[in-house]
């Protein structure tokens, strides 16, 4: 609500204020008191109404309209060094495509919910608290009226609303760092006397945000239809979130030491070869990247045999590469619980576990992943039934097994949190 919506008369009542600040009331809706002004005041004026989000009626919404008529905010108030950069924001208005228009609080009433749940959903997005700038666009209207509109059709619930902001939010923001780190800032280098980075960026922005938005939408679709593959493939409903997988981590060995050792860029470029070594593998074998944590990656696969086969090839890669430290794997399998993305778990920790007790360069596996390759075929319990198996085979004139993996039992020892376990070391057959 504005004060010229409050009817009290605050231009009459504060006839000494200038006409400037006047003006920055009517403009801003009295949620950002104007220099000079009593805040008590302000917030006498502001009343319930604001702090629930209800539309108002058709004469508040012309008093306090999103536009002014001449599309300028008129707090001239503002100290001009808070100013945005004249360049960043013909940037920012390049890649949202219109111009900011609203507050927070004019946002929200013109998409009809709530401050407090467009707040909730901004900060779930990963955007810091803006007050009552006006920094937000007619796209940010349309977003707030989507996520409402799909909980006021009982498509999703609030908290499920919520977490689909915060999960976008999570994965848009490392993506969008990710491109601007590694991709735009190789194009935007000047080539020109007299001309900035930014200057340059523009028009390239320009040309790669189509073909970039449409590649993004692209991938988006071609995962969402492998996780909608995966989940719809569960023997039950509760196996749809509590699910049964292989899960593995590949951690490099003394990389504390390396840190101290070599140069930010050496160290920058060996964590990103090892990212991108183990992404493509994973990827090319079946399994799944949950997340990197630059010395560490951690991954999941349905099926046992595809698990244990990037392992070994994680291991076998880096072991052919002189620039790489030593690896370490763990893998577990068992019930894992999904959530945006990432796993948790009893299955989770035991692998996490694993791989700080591994020797170096090798693959160490619990009890349940060593009798899950043993009930697939893809390793004998033991050697000696491995070996029965080849006898009883020939003497009736067939193929013996071809068992793809070997399991060799290590010495039972307690694991921090989980008790004793009896860990088996993962190879090749020869």
């Amino acid at each position: 609500m504005t004060a010229d919506d409050t009817g009290s008369g605050t231009a009459e009542t504060d006839g000494a204020r200038d006409a400037a600040d006047d003006a920055a009331v009517r403009d801003t809706g009295a949620r950002e008191p104007a220099a000079g002004h009593d805040t008590a005041e302000t917030d006498k004026a502001d009343g319930a109404p604001e702090s629930d989000g209800a539309p108002k009626s058709d004469g508040a919404s012309e008093s306090d309209g999103a536009d002014d008529g001449d599309g300028a905010d008129n707090s001239g108030d503002a100290d001009d060094a808070d100013a945005p950069d004249p360049i960043a924001l013909r940037l920012e208005q390049l890649i949202l495509g219109a111009e900011r228009r609203y507050t927070p609080f004019q946002a929200a009433r013109s998409a009809g919910v709530s401050v407090e749940l467009a707040t909730r959903f901004w900060r779930a997005m990963g955007f810091a608290d803006i007050g009552q700038a006006k920094a937000l666009t007619e796209a940010d209207v349309l977003a707030l009226r989507r996520l409402s509109g799909l909980v006021e059709a009982g498509l999703l619930s609030e908290p499920m609303a919520i977490q689909v902001a915060r999960s976008t939010g999570q994965t848009t923001a490392r993506l969008a760092d990710w491109q601007i780190d590694s991709f735009l800032e190789g194009l935007t280098e000047p080539q020109e006397t007299g001309m900035t980075r930014t200057e340059i960026a523009y028009p390239l922005v320009e040309l790669l945000l189509p073909e970039l938005e449409e590649f993004l939408v692209y991938v988006y679709r071609r995962q969402l239809a492998a996780a909608t593959g995966r989940v719809v493939q569960a023997a039950d409903d509760a196996e749809m979130v509590d699910r049964r997988l292989a899960v593995g981590f590949a951690d490099l060995v003394s990389f504390t030491r390396l840190t101290r050792r070599l140069e930010e860029e050496e160290l920058g470029e060996l964590v990103e070869a090892f990212e991108t070594t183990a992404a493509d593998l994973v990827a090319a074998h079946g399994g799944r990247l949950i997340k990197t944590l630059g010395d560490e990656v951690l991954y999941a696969a349905d099926d046992a045999g595809i698990a244990a086969e990037i392992g070994l090839r994680l291991i076998e890669t880096l072991t052919h590469d002189e620039t790489m430290p030593e690896l370490r794997v763990g893998i577990a399998f068992g019930t894992v619980t999904t959530r945006m993305g990432d796993v948790f778990g009893t299955t989770v920790n035991l692998a996490a576990r694993l791989t700080s007790i591994a020797p170096k360069n090798a693959v160490l596996v619990d009890g349940a992943f060593a009798e899950e390759l043993s009930r697939t075929g893809e390793a004998p319990v033991s050697e000696a039934e491995a070996a029965e198996a080849a006898a009883a085979a020939e003497k009736e004139g067939e193929e013996p097994p071809a068992y793809r993996f070997a399991l060799q039992p290590m010495w039972q020892r307690p694991v921090r949190g989980l008790g004793v376990v009896e860990p088996w070391l993962l190879s090749r057959r020869g």
